[in-house]
């Protein structure tokens, strides 16, 4: 006779075989990552890694948008970071470097949230920091948000059920990124404690990925090389790694920002590559470009006025746009695709600045007085018809949001925290 005790068990077993049948012979793909997302672009939320003005035109080729940074990235601005992407058609997924970044807010924007287990770092890497994440759900966060939605006289005793129960739920609905750090000079390699000993030879990261695929159940391995391109060492353990999974996705990043260099990736093996710093450098670059085009154009200076002058003095061929866009696969050309938004960036900001000599001339006190002002617009605001290509809708509410940002900024009536979108490459 079977205790009774041990049905649970048994139970339990039985729940585990399906789940392994389903994820490696079932007919259906049970990774809750999507398997036709070919290009991930990361978005720091940190102050000081701004966005192009028009990011929309960007962000409407890739796969999905990743959400978190290692540095003064905080749980404010990464909800604001949200907020702008919240109008777009593109996914957006949370990458927190640290539990507290995630919030209630953040979690019902973001398509799911994607935490990092270090394969070749230390223990800490490993274990650790799901330790300290785990703690942060289980006392912060889920007796938080529990308490909003349950009544004041719940007992104790369940608020600590629920708590219990919601912890595991949403660590249950997490991914799990199975990292191999190969830059030992990186920032993420020194917060793994990865060295020189520690890179994985092709051998070594395939074993490591199988592991994590089969015990941990990671549902992204990704090989990092930290703003590196890998080149060839990286394709051999790509070639490795794909091999050996079955389940799991598996992603590239580090060093990308050109055509070849993502396609030989994706040829490797990947199924994704991933790319970051490029597409800040886009808003660091437009706004050298923007500064010169209020000097050099009339704002009233008509399309082919613009285009011409970026012809004649961006370079766009060279320019961090064409480099951002040419690791998309689906962009077919970069260069054009890259002057069609640089013209479009540097018509906005002409046009932002015969709006801002309306609003002066009304003489706003405060950030206020320029919302009301731009909402009395009847007219077609800056970018809107650029936006309405990608964001529909929600086109006119982000022209808004960027007028009131710039407009705000260029008549000094408020500061950084006073603003919306502190982090929006706005100082055109």
């Amino acid at each position: 006779m079977v205790a009774f005790d041990a049905l649970p068990r048994r139970l339990g077993r039985l729940v585990d075989g399906l789940g392994i049948v389903a994820r490696t012979v079932g007919p259906f793909d049970t990774n809750p990552v999507p398997a036709d997302w070919s290009h991930v672009t990361k978005l720091d939320p940190e102050d000081a890694k701004k966005l192009p003005l028009l990011y929309p035109l960007f962000l409407r080729h890739t796969s999905a948008v990743s959400v978190g940074g290692s540095s003064d990235v905080t749980a404010a601005n990464t909800e604001e970071t949200f907020s702008l992407l919240e109008p777009l058609s593109v996914p957006a997924f949370h990458e927190p470097s640290e539990a507290k970044h995630v919030t209630e807010r953040t979690r019902e924007s973001a398509a799911f949230i994607a935490i990092p287990e270090v394969l070749n770092g230390d223990s800490e890497s490993l274990v650790g920091t799901l330790g300290v994440g785990t703690e942060y759900i289980r006392e912060e966060l889920t007796p938080g948000m529990l308490s909003e939605k349950l009544p004041w006289w719940t007992p104790n005793r369940v608020l600590d059920a629920c708590s219990n129960v919601a912890t595991s739920l949403l660590l249950s609905e997490a991914v799990f990124e199975a990292y191999i750090i190969q830059n030992p000079d990186s920032a993420a390699a020194r917060e793994a404690n990865v060295d020189e000993d520690d890179l994985l030879s092709a051998r070594a990261a395939k074993q490591h990925s199988m592991a994590a695929e089969r015990h941990l159940e990671s549902e992204l391995v990704y090989l990092e090389y930290s703003g590196t391109y890998g080149g060839d060492e990286a394709a051999d353990i790509l070639a490795a790694v794909s091999e050996s999974l079955d389940w799991s996705r598996l992603w590239y990043g580090g060093g990308l920002d050109s055509r070849e260099h993502a396609q030989a990736m994706l040829d490797a093996g990947a199924d994704t590559v991933v790319v970051g710093d490029v597409f800040h450098d886009v808003a660091a670059e437009e706004a050298k470009i923007c500064a010169d085009a209020r000097t050099d154009l009339s704002p009233d200076a008509d399309v082919r006025t613009v285009r011409e002058w970026v012809t004649d003095t961006v370079g766009v061929e060279e320019s961090a746009a064409r480099r951002y866009l040419s690791t998309v696969p689906s962009v077919d050309d970069p260069t054009a695709t890259a002057e069609r938004y640089l013209v479009a960036t540097v018509r906005t900001v002409l046009e932002l600045e015969r709006l801002e000599a309306v609003v002066a001339e009304a003489g706003p006190e405060t950030r206020d007085d320029v919302c009301s002002l731009v909402d009395e617009q009847t007219d077609t605001l800056p970018g809107e018809r650029y936006l309405q290509s990608t964001a529909g809708e929600a086109s006119r509410t982000l022209a808004r949001t960027i007028a009131v940002d710039v407009l705000t900024r260029r008549l000094d009536l408020g500061d950084d925290t006073e603003l919306p979108v502190s982090h929006l490459s706005t100082n055109q």
